[in-house]
């Protein structure tokens, strides 16, 4: 890995959330999520592995993150394997919490 490969799939990141037409603030958020993905892996979030963006969601439960903030984690990491660098077996890992969710009152 080069010194301008990461900045380059930071670039096609950012370009990716523009076509897509994520505003200002979500692209904020996605890069925050993206950030803490690389830095909890050690390395460039492209050569993850299933297992690694597992290991990231129990990370996240065991720090006691809240649901909103583990489905945006998830919903970035869904949509950089999807749009910037597709990679299905990675995007079948991306489960949402299901603790959001409440229940209808009547």
């Amino acid at each position: 890995m080069t010194d301008q490969y990461v900045p380059a799939l930071r670039q096609r990141f950012l370009e990716d959330m523009q076509i897509k037409g994520l505003q200002p603030k979500t692209q904020t958020m996605y890069l925050r999520g993206m950030r803490d993905f690389t830095g909890f892996l050690g390395h460039a979030p492209d050569t993850a592995t299933p297992e690694e963006l597992r290991a990231f969601q129990l990370d996240m439960k065991k720090k006691g993150v809240g649901a909103p903030t583990f489905n945006n984690r998830l919903t970035v990491s869904s949509f950089f394997f999807a749009a910037t660098y597709p990679r299905p077996e990675m995007k079948r890992t991306c489960g949402m919490s299901g603790r959001q969710r409440r229940s209808q009152l009547c």
